[in-house]
């Protein structure tokens, strides 16, 4: 099978980790209580120009002696200016937010069976797949575009394997097109995915990844208030411009993800429904009749 032409590019990275075995504040040492995986997608005829946009975005902090964004050395000024600048640019971004509390310990016997080692990871990006997928292919549809795919380029961590995800990927797109997907509200767009469109480099080496690391250090911050201090909303705030909408114009659930759901369930403080809140979330439990 020929590597079909792609007209998108989505950028992905995560903050936090995937560990489920102890986790804080449960555990008083032990993984992340949260993980965000954000993508960042740019039309494929915008996609060279992301390296001037981090030259111009490091020469507007006076950030000069690097041609690389990374969030977490910069100051809290710089981080709403990169923010805000991103929020200006020619691109569409999406995250989950897991907290993991209601995954500690938890095993998933399904993908045990098949030896996946990072069943949790590759589930966090199925569910940014099913959102990224359907904003490319509701796109494309509207304006009859005749390249659709979407080329996957991910961030390089530590303990994963790409090639397994490219595999899942794969797996994802036959039982979704099949109609065989064990979670069924949603679906990945296999009509704009292939196999054979998913890479991996390290950070520096793409501009597109930098703005991913962005986005999903923006919104842990936004969570986060054990490692990275109080939460902190103003960086994810600052993104909103950009934050895809669906169908029905809506930012929850769709390019702002919480999990677990549903969301009145989630085990999170006042502090941490905030940046939720703003997207549209509503943690009111519904009355039974």
């Amino acid at each position: 099978m020929s590597t079909p032409d792609f007209e998108f590019v989505a950028y992905i990275d995560e903050s936090g980790d995937p560990g489920l075995k102890r986790v804080r504040p449960i555990d008083e040492r032990g993984s992340t209580e949260w993980m965000t995986l954000s993508a960042v997608l740019v039309r494929r005829e915008k996609d060279p120009e992301t390296t001037q946009w981090v030259a111009d975005i490091n020469r507007a902090i006076g950030n000069t002696n690097t041609q690389i964004i990374h969030f977490k050395d910069l100051d809290g000024e710089q981080k709403l200016q990169v923010c805000n600048r991103l929020s200006d640019l020619p691109v569409r971004l999406f995250v989950v937010a897991s907290n993991k509390k209601n995954m500690r310990r938890h095993r998933n016997e399904r993908a045990e069976k098949v030896n996946s080692k990072q069943w949790f990871y590759n589930w966090m990006v199925r569910i940014l797949l099913e959102r990224v997928t359907d904003w490319c292919f509701r796109y494309a549809t509207h304006h009859r575009l005749h390249r659709r795919h979407v080329k996957f380029v991910f961030s390089q961590s530590g303990g994963h394997s790409y090639s397994q995800t490219a595999a899942y990927h794969e797996l994802l797109k036959y039982q979704s097109r099949g109609g065989r997907t064990f979670l069924t509200k949603r679906t990945p767009r296999w009509e704009v995915m292939s196999f054979k469109l998913v890479e991996d480099f390290p950070h520096y080496q793409k501009a597109g990844l930098q703005f991913a690391d962005v986005v999903a250090s923006a919104f842990y911050q936004a969570v986060d208030n054990l490692d990275t201090g109080p939460c902190n909303v103003r960086y994810a705030m600052a993104l909103e411009k950009r934050m895809a909408l669906g169908i029905s114009d809506e930012h929850h659930d769709y390019s702002v993800v919480l999990q677990p759901t549903p969301c009145w369930e989630a085990d999170i403080s006042e502090d941490q429904k905030s940046i939720f809140r703003h997207y549209g979330y509503d943690f009111t439990k519904p009355k039974r009749w």
